[in-house]
């Protein structure tokens, strides 16, 4: 459901500052008579001598003076000789003296003169000297006041929650949310509350005051809210973490306060704060050595505000985070965040279910295999699948193709795993032989030995991320634990590329180096957490941090001797060179296959699972499917092997 439209905020722009500039700039111009000569004072004695010399023009007679203009030819004598306008000179009446006489005199001597009666001295005044400052005054007053009312700078202290109304024509449900099964059904209690809480009150029940949503970024946690609310027919208040902290202090505070004043004239309704993280990390730790006043003024507000819920009264409070370990210990109490949703990444059932949402906007071929796809997108999340339907639908676009096609999907997802084909890359024969042979024995290798997941495509095209070429392994079913004959069978495949260069070439590269990598910490792993060896036991070494006082999550703290350490060192070494002479063993075996592999991809650069297949086969060989396809998140199998 789309959020209600708010008026533009106003802002005071480049001309309204010009324009108020600009008019004070000309009653200023206007004031001090620019353009004009400006008078000489002269006493009322030289006045009459002038006067008298005859060399006034014209004369005006004003209350308390006389302004008189001389004659060009008096006015030049008295500017050393240099022609001019004609000056004007200014005298002060003396005052109780007639102007009979000087009118008589003026009269003789044929001068012009005028007087003038002033009128309303003190409104003139005050307007040709205070209205400039009135208004700009008035101006400022003006912005301000309209930038207060729609949240400028003079409210700093008002939530910027969106607010999306129960009365939107679209809204968003359960219906529009796939793949989160588990997560759906923990959230249709808290809809069930929603409506009917006096169900749960009369069961002496208390409504959930918090529910923290838990998982990776793009899982659709945002989304799951919002169909909470779309579902529970509720207003639905959305914002950042972020959108607290300013840099004046109290605004967070003030800001918090005022959310959750206007979400209780409001309930029955949901709070959502996506990245609750910017506002809720802990007080403890590492944090404490810097902290931040205003974020933890902001938390301890919400905290005040979670506990200060009037009993009854049926607003829910929804919060987001990919990093629950770094929460305040006080916000996931009960009686604060009372449920923690896990939303994880999907199943290959549930990336099923969420690419058929997704494709309802597109027009697809007939020979589109949605099931494939899903198979394909191993560790993909909502976000993820959303982009590989986007980007299908551009290639069959570019293609200029009227449906989108297999290919248009199996290019989009090789565009967001591997990047960009780089033909443009081109390589010496030499590198394109290394390389070949390098793909083609990890491609051996994973048909031949029993646990390695299927191969699905190997290619020599260079890729954007750097790879020479790429051999991909897709698992045909999810798994969530792994053996060690499946991690053996896995660092077998990603040695089979040096061991390709060994027997063919005599000669190794720089191209194995993440194959390297990966099998030494798979080994590593074997044997100092899941204490696959026997000479070392089942024993995990070593102890992860957590984050506490003067600890950095996420490193790791040695708990085991120097003794211990070289037998670990020993171990992984073993592990590493047993499988590296397994994978010298099975392509000195079939060295007739390796040739062929690496002759068709120099020929066609790419070879898909069917090809490949048929090449073993033709030379005599069976290839070795796994008994059971395997997968585990902890180690992905996206790209068996690059160079």
């Amino acid at each position: 459901m789309p959020p209600v439209r708010k008026p533009p905020r106003p802002q005071i722009t480049i001309s309204l500052i010009f324009l108020a500039v600009a008019l004070a700039v000309l009653w200023f111009i206007q004031l001090t008579g620019a353009g004009q000569q400006k008078p000489q004072q002269v006493p009322y004695s030289q006045f009459l001598t002038e006067l008298r010399a005859g060399h006034v023009h014209s004369v005006q007679i004003e209350a308390d003076r006389v302004i008189a203009q001389l004659k060009p030819a008096a006015a030049a004598s008295q500017t050393n000789n240099k022609p001019s306008a004609p000056q004007v000179i200014v005298a002060t009446r003396l005052p109780g003296i007639s102007d009979t006489a000087l009118v008589q005199e003026m009269q003789a001597r044929g001068v012009t003169f005028s007087g003038e009666v002033e009128r309303n001295s003190l409104w003139s005044s005050i307007l040709v000297g205070w209205l400039p400052f009135i208004l700009l005054i008035v101006l400022y007053w003006w912005a301000m006041s309209r930038m207060s009312r729609r949240g400028g700078p003079m409210s700093f202290g008002r939530s910027r929650a969106k607010i999306y109304d129960r009365n939107a024509v679209e809204k968003v449900t359960f219906d529009d949310v796939a793949g989160e099964d588990e997560a759906e059904a923990e959230l249709a209690e808290v809809v069930s509350f929603l409506k009917k809480p006096a169900k749960y009150r009369a069961l002496g029940a208390r409504i959930p005051r918090g529910v923290l949503l838990v998982g990776p970024p793009g899982t659709g946690k945002t989304l799951l809210a919002r169909a909470v609310a779309g579902e529970a027919d509720v207003p639905f208040f959305s914002l950042s973490g972020s959108e607290f902290v300013e840099m004046f202090v109290g605004v967070g505070a003030a800001r918090m306060r005022d959310l959750f004043e206007q979400a209780k004239q409001r309930a029955p309704c949901i709070i959502f704060i996506d990245e609750l993280d910017a506002i809720g990390r802990a007080r403890g730790g590492v944090g404490a050595l810097a902290t931040h006043d205003e974020r933890e003024q902001t938390l301890n507000q919400l905290l005040v505000e979670m506990d200060g819920f009037i009993p009854g009264q049926a607003v829910i409070i929804m919060a987001a985070t990919n990093r629950p370990e770094v929460l305040d210990p006080a916000l996931l109490r009960p009686g604060r965040f009372d449920r923690q949703v896990v939303v994880d990444r999907p199943t290959v059932d549930g990336r099923l279910a969420i690419l058929r949402v997704h494709v309802r906007r597109i027009k697809l071929g007939p020979d589109v295999n949605l099931d494939a796809v899903a198979r394909r997108t191993v560790g993909m999340v909502g976000a993820d699948l959303a982009n590989v339907v986007n980007e299908a639908a551009l290639a069959a676009g570019r293609r200029g193709g009227s449906m989108v096609e297999q290919r248009d999907f199996e290019e989009a997802i090789d565009r967001i795993q591997l990047g960009l084909q780089k033909r443009g890359q081109v390589l010496t024969p030499e590198e394109k032989r290394r390389v070949a042979y390098h793909e083609g024995g990890h491609a051996l290798v994973a048909l031949s030995v029993e646990h390695a997941n299927p191969v699905h495509r190997v290619t020599i095209i260079p890729r954007s991320i750097g790879a020479l070429g790429v051999t991909l392994q897709f698992p045909e079913h999810d798994r969530y634990l792994v053996t060690r004959g499946e991690l053996l069978d896995q660092m077998c495949v990603m040695l089979g590329g040096r061991a390709a260069e060994e027997i063919v070439l005599n000669d190794i590269s720089t191209g194995a180096h993440n194959d390297l990598e990966r099998a030494t910490d798979t080994a590593r792993q074997m044997v100092t957490r899941f204490g696959m060896t026997d000479a070392l036991g089942p024993v995990t070494y070593g102890t992860r941090n957590d984050g506490r006082f003067l600890q950095l999550p996420g490193t790791e703290t040695r708990n085991f001797s120097d003794e211990t350490a070289r037998a670990i060192d020993d171990a992984v070494r073993q592990i590493i060179d047993s499988q590296h002479e397994r994978a010298r063993s099975i392509l000195h075996e079939r060295h007739t296959v390796l040739d062929h592999i690496a002759d068709e991809l120099l020929e066609k650069e790419t070879l898909d699972r069917a090809e490949l297949e048929a090449l073993v086969r033709a030379a005599g060989f069976d290839v070795r499917q796994p008994d059971v396809p395997s997968h585990a998140d902890v180690l992905p199998g996206v790209a068996a092997g690059n160079e």
